[in-house]
């Protein structure tokens, strides 16, 4: 009997420790809530439904177990549609999407949040810092290395000290990766 039971609690262990993780995501509202009680860094994937490079973000990047774990460790990760229908509380303000048009098909109106954090371009990742005050965005594609570099410079506060572009790539060139990227 007690190896039947080892020996299904060894199954369940084996079947359960290949499940995938994955980036918990969560609404603008609820970090800024969870902000409130454990204050940690946002960082923000602001994407469309229409955009390429934010699903391949998705597959290549948001998969990656590094990336995974280090976000999830060290930030409140929110995922933003920004031209979605989300109500956005944030500085006393409310951000919607007043203009949304439900009945078209690719692009739709930007939300007022993704103009408030000046986002020109999709994907653009925003960081926030424990206060919930905007850092910035990062507009673009990144693979699992390069979003390495703005996940750590952003945690460790190194971005206080970049003040010219000649700076950040010193700071970048120095930089060495420690996420593992599988080929």
């Amino acid at each position: 009997m007690k190896k039947c039971i080892l020996f299904v609690v060894i199954m369940i262990f084996a079947m359960t420790s290949g499940i995938a993780q994955e980036i918990k995501w969560m609404t603008m509202n609820e970090a800024l809530a969870a902000q409130k009680k454990n204050p940690k860094k946002i960082f923000l994937d602001a994407y469309t439904i229409w955009c390429g490079p934010c699903k391949l973000l998705d597959k290549n990047t948001f998969t990656n177990e590094d990336v995974i774990k280090y976000i999830n460790k060290h930030y409140y990760p929110v995922k933003f549609n920004a031209e979605g229908t989300e109500v956005v509380n944030y500085r006393e303000h409310t951000f919607t999407n007043p203009e949304y048009n439900p009945d078209r098909k690719g692009r739709n109106s930007t939300h007022q949040f993704a103009r408030a954090m000046k986002i020109t371009g999709y994907p653009s990742l925003v960081f926030f810092d424990e206060k919930g005050n905007l850092i910035g965005p990062i507009p673009g594609y990144r693979t699992p290395h390069q979003l390495e570099l703005f996940l750590k410079l952003f945690v460790e506060e190194d971005y206080k000290k970049i003040t010219t572009p000649e700076a950040f790539k010193a700071y970048s060139e120095s930089f060495k990766n420690e996420f593992v990227v599988a080929n």
